[in-house]
């Protein structure tokens, strides 16, 4: 039997994620992480959050959201999880939880149900063979997994894999050659270090040559109130970035993303930007970086150039209704 949500399974739900959902490496859950992933966020809806129950005990977990304020939030329903207890990871189960999931959307008006970066519902996971460094987020639904395997076999087409790449950073040397390109940048007239105000000027617009908001949101902040950010800088304006440099409470690197205005391509910027925001995390005692990158994206030569490895794979899905 399915049915949507009562607080009342919250304990349940929370046992069967600890015992299932973390063999595909997700972290555990409590109460607190819970309500911060789930219930207290602000796209949680108990009509979009199902339950599967044998007699009376919790065998099935599954959560939605929708939002038209969302990346393609106007017409796309995100799929954030569905967990099965073992026993129960059965085709039927899994196609009726998603059903579930996919009427909700259609009653909201949604045309396609997607898995997604973009999911404001954030699951974090553990980096495999790690002292449980962890991500805190996961942009698709592993590759490894049943429910992976299912999605495809319930018409939803996978658009693009992302490979979740991992570096000790105890392990990073500045590549020789990236030494040689900033060399060769500096004759030209080009700088890359810390963003210092009071010498580089132009943030804004060079913001402005990415269709990025999150980047202009971000960096943009991140700069105007002193948190460090790696810049790329031609005579005093700033035309790439690279960060910014912020030391999580789980001694991650975080990273959110690296851009050379399209003005100044050809220059070798990005993998200098990128190297010399390895060491800035080095310098400041961050145990580890991870990051997303898609699998047939150019720049993963940049990250394996400094020691990053892929240690999992998620994959980018749609369904169009």
């Amino acid at each position: 039997m399915i049915v949507t949500w009562e607080d009342k399974y919250t304990q349940d739900v929370i046992a069967l994620w600890n015992k299932e959902a973390v063999k595909d490496d997700y972290k555990e859950l409590d109460d607190e992480s819970f309500r911060h992933i789930f219930t207290d966020n602000a796209y949680w809806d108990e009509w979009n959050t199902f339950v599967l129950i044998d007699q009376t005990h919790v065998v099935g977990f599954a959560c939605g959201c929708t939002g038209d304020d969302l990346p393609i939030g106007d017409k796309a329903g995100y799929i954030t999880c569905i967990v099965l207890a073992d026993g129960y990871q059965t085709d039927a189960n899994y196609a009726d939880l998603l059903q579930a999931l996919e009427g909700r959307f259609l009653e909201r008006g949604k045309k396609q149900g997607d898995v997604l970066f973009f999911n404001p519902m954030m699951l974090p996971w553990y980096i495999p063979n790690t002292p449980k460094h962890e991500h805190n987020n996961a942009p698709g639904v592993p590759v490894d997994s049943k429910l992976y395997t299912h999605l495809l076999g319930a018409g939803y087409v996978e658009r693009a894999k992302e490979c979740a790449m991992y570096l000790n950073l105890d392990n990073f040397v500045m590549p020789e050659e990236s030494v040689a390109k900033e060399r060769k940048a500096a004759v030209d007239g080009y700088e890359v270090a810390l963003f210092d105000a009071e010498k580089h000027q132009g943030v804004q617009d060079m913001l402005q040559g990415f269709d990025n908001p999150l980047w202009q949101k971000e960096i943009g902040a991140a700069t105007a109130n002193g948190v460090p950010v790696v810049i790329a800088a031609h005579h005093g304006k700033v035309v790439g970035f690279a960060g910014p440099v912020i030391k999580q409470a789980n001694g991650r690197g975080y990273f959110a993303g690296i851009g050379v205005h399209p003005d100044h391509e050809g220059h070798g910027l990005g993998s200098i930007l990128f190297y010399k925001l390895c060491d800035a995390f080095q310098s400041i005692g961050t145990p580890y970086m991870s990051l997303y990158t898609g699998s047939t994206n150019p720049a993963i030569r940049i990250y394996e150039k400094a020691g990053f490895t892929t240690v999992k794979q998620f994959s980018v899905m749609r369904r169009e209704f």
